[in-house]
């Protein structure tokens, strides 16, 4: 969040369980320091694998129209986090990258955004691949198919945000994704009560 301000900077928290309730902690676990993060870092999305804390999340400026996937690991999730390196680079308009770990290895659902003015971009929507096991570069996952594009769903403005995704319970085949969206209203509220 942005503790200074709703516009940011943002920076990543985490709360932690003390036996009884869950504790917000007082610092940030996770900051940018990195010139491309222009200050802000913001949805995270973990697992544990290996041994490690593995971390996708946005860098950037939503009003700038200035999105970059990054990633970082940790051992205790907390501390120590490696150098922060891009995942997705600006120009794919990545806002979340979501894994799950399967039978056959690890999944992941993303979504493109379009923030920019005038038509959004025919790679809006929500993307999947797959991959052996979750590595920090892009090119180790198979190539994305799209699963759901601007046309498929035109209630939502910008695109799809924040998925998240579950093979069902009684059909293994059968796989969910849960994601934000927003629609204009007559009298637009500002972002992010919208």
């Amino acid at each position: 969040g942005g503790a200074a301000n709703v516009w940011g900077p943002y920076t990543i928290g985490y709360l932690e369980w003390n036996g009884t309730k869950w504790v917000d902690q007082s610092t940030p676990v996770f900051v940018s320091n990195e010139e491309w993060e222009h200050g802000s870092v913001y949805e995270p999305n973990l697992i544990y694998h290996d041994g490690k804390w593995k971390m996708w999340y946005v860098a950037g400026s939503n009003q700038e129209d200035y999105l970059v996937q990054g990633y970082s690991e940790s051992v205790d999730g907390r501390t120590n986090w490696t150098k922060h390196q891009i995942f997705f680079p600006a120009e794919e308009k990545v806002f979340d990258f979501c894994v799950i770990k399967t039978a056959q290895g690890y999944e992941a659902v993303f979504s493109r955004v379009f923030l920019g003015k005038g038509v959004p971009l025919v790679t809006t929507g929500l993307w999947w691949c797959q991959a052996k096991s979750p590595t920090a570069k892009i090119s180790d996952w198979s190539k994305p198919v799209q699963i759901m594009g601007m046309s498929d769903s035109p209630w939502h403005l910008g695109g799809p945000w924040k998925p998240s995704v579950q093979y069902g319970e009684n059909d293994h085949n059968m796989l969910f994704v849960f994601f934000d969206g927003l629609y204009p209203r007559k009298d637009p509220a500002p972002f992010p009560y919208v």
